[in-house]
């Protein structure tokens, strides 16, 4: 079972065929299908690419399984002896995506 290590939205993920990944959120509706062209490294059972910076023709497909908000954070900002105190939540949108095919 081969792997890939893409960068979307900022971020690298390790991914595999078969598997949900929740990455940073971008548009687009349940089912569609999503294409990550910028895959930086993969590896199978007898093959290990690296690219310089990206692999040129190395493609992830999936397709989006769900757009939601990760749990909530809290900040908490406080200075000692001053009555200084801040509390905020915050909560990350994301979007699951299923991984259904690396190519090379």
């Amino acid at each position: 079972m081969g792997y890939a290590v893409i960068s979307a939205g900022g971020k690298q993920y390790k991914v595999q065929e078969g598997e949900v990944v929740k990455v940073e959120r971008f548009d687009g509706e349940i089912g569609a299908p999503v294409t990550f062209d910028n895959v930086l490294m993969h590896s199978d059972t007898d093959n290990f690419s690296i690219g310089t910076p990206v692999l040129e023709t190395a493609v992830v497909k999936g397709h989006i399984v769900d757009q939601g908000k990760n749990r909530k954070i809290i900040v908490f900002k406080y200075k000692r002896r001053k009555g200084y105190r801040r509390k905020q939540g915050h909560r990350q949108p994301y979007t699951a995506v299923k991984i259904d095919q690396i190519s090379i």
